[in-house]
C-alpha cells in the first residue's frame, strides 16, 4: 500500500489549490475544478493506492468538480468512482437531473459519462476508484447504479463503508505488502453491492460470494452480540443459510461461530470491568448486559480467557487506576 499525504497548510496560501487540484488527477478520472475559496484554499487530503484501486480520504471547503466531454475524449481511465459524503452533501447533476447525496450515501461515477459535482459547504468523505474491468458489470449496468442512491449505512454498503473508514483511520496498522489483500476485500465488497441492486447475483464468482457473505454475517455478530439468543443457529437462520454451511463458511477464519461471539461478549465485558466510570455497576449486571443470563458461565468463560476472575479483574483494574490518580 502506498500513500501520499497533502496538507494545506503546509503549502503556500496562493498554491494550495493547483497543488490539491493536481493530487486529485493523481487519484480519479481528469476534473475540471474551481471553488471561490481557491485564494486561501484548505484541504487535507490522503491517497492511498491498493493494488490498482485508489482510496482517498478527504476534507475541503465548497468545489465544484465537473467531467467534462473534452476530458473524457483525452482520457478515460475506465473506472468506477464511488463518492462517499461523511459530513456535508454533494449534489450530483446527470443530464440535467440533479441528486443529493447525503452522509453515508454513496455516488456512482462513471468515468466514461458526463458528470457535475458540487459541494456548498465545507465537505468531508471517502473517494474509491476501481476499475471497472474489476466488476461484474454488463450492459447498461453501471448506467443504472448512477441513478441510484445507494445506502452506506446497511447492507453491503454498510460494509463497505464500514472498511473504508477503517483503512483510513489507521493505514499505519498494514504492510506494503497488504495492499493486493485489502484491494480484494473491496473489489468483493462493491461487486456484492452492485449485483446485490441489479439483480444479478449469479454473476459473481462463487469464492466473492462466500468472502462477502462471510463479512456480512460478522459485521450482523457484532450488531447483535449483545443478544443473549444469538447463537450459531440463531446466525444461520438470520441469513437463511444451514448451521453447517455457517460452520463452513467460518474455517477459513481460524475461530468458530461460537467462538467469535463468546470472545466479543468476553472483550466487551472486560473492558466495561475495567472502567472506573461502571465500577458501581455489579459484575452480573454486566454480565446480562453482554448476552451472559448466567453469571456462573460468565465467570468461569471469563476466568478461562483471561486467567482471573471478573471480580480479581476489577480489583485489579480499578486498583491500577486509583494509583494512577494518586
Amino acid at each position: 500500500m502506498i500513500e501520499t499525504v497533502f496538507r494545506s497548510e503546509d503549502v503556500p496560501a496562493a498554491d494550495r489549490f493547483d497543488r490539491w487540484r493536481e493530487l486529485m488527477r493523481q487519484c480519479t478520472a481528469p476534473l475540471e475544478l474551481d471553488s471561490e475559496y481557491r485564494s486561501e484554499f484548505r484541504a487535507s487530503q490522503r491517497l492511498l493506492e491498493l493494488d490498482g484501486i485508489s482510496v482517498w480520504p478527504t476534507r475541503f471547503q465548497p468545489v465544484s468538480f465537473r467531467r467534462t466531454p473534452r476530458l473524457i475524449r483525452q482520457s478515460d481511465p475506465e473506472q468506477v468512482n464511488i463518492s462517499i459524503p461523511l459530513r456535508g452533501t454533494l449534489y450530483a447533476t446527470r443530464d440535467g437531473h440533479e441528486v443529493a447525496y447525503g452522509p453515508d450515501a454513496l455516488c456512482v461515477v462513471d468515468s466514461s459519462r458526463t458528470i457535475e459535482v458540487r459541494t456548498l459547504t465545507p465537505q468531508t468523505g471517502i473517494g474509491l476508484d476501481v476499475p471497472k474491468a474489476l466488476l461484474p458489470l454488463s450492459g447498461n449496468g453501471l448506467e443504472k447504479l448512477s441513478r441510484y442512491r445507494l445506502s452506506g449505512r446497511e447492507g453491503f454498503g454498510g460494509l463497505l463503508v464500514a472498511f473504508l473508514t477503517q483503512i483510513a483511520r489507521d493505514a499505519s496498522a498494514y504492510r506494503s505488502t497488504d495492499g493486493p489483500r485489502l484491494a480484494a476485500i473491496v473489489v468483493d465488497l462493491l461487486s456484492a453491492l452492485f449485483t446485490h441492486h441489479l439483480a444479478t447475483d449469479d454473476e459473481l464468482g462463487p469464492e466473492t460470494r462466500r468472502r462477502a457473505l462471510t463479512m456480512e454475517i460478522q459485521a450482523f455478530i457484532r450488531r447483535h452480540v449483545r443478544d443473549p439468543e444469538l447463537t450459531p443457529r440463531a446466525v444461520a437462520v438470520a441469513h437463511h443459510i444451514s448451521t453447517s454451511y455457517l460452520h463452513q463458511l467460518f474455517r477459513d477464519q481460524d475461530t468458530t461461530v461460537a467462538a467469535m461471539i463468546r470472545g466479543l461478549r468476553l472483550r466487551g465485558a472486560r473492558k466495561d470491568l475495567a472502567d472506573p466510570a461502571q465500577s458501581g455497576t455489579t459484575i452480573q449486571d454486566i454480565a446480562a448486559r453482554w448476552g451472559f443470563p448466567s453469571h456462573t458461565t460468565f465467570t468461569r468463560a471469563f476466568h478461562s480467557a483471561y486467567g482471573l476472575s471478573p471480580r480479581d479483574f476489577r480489583h485489579v483494574s480499578l486498583h491500577g487506576w486509583l494509583m494512577s490518580q494518586a
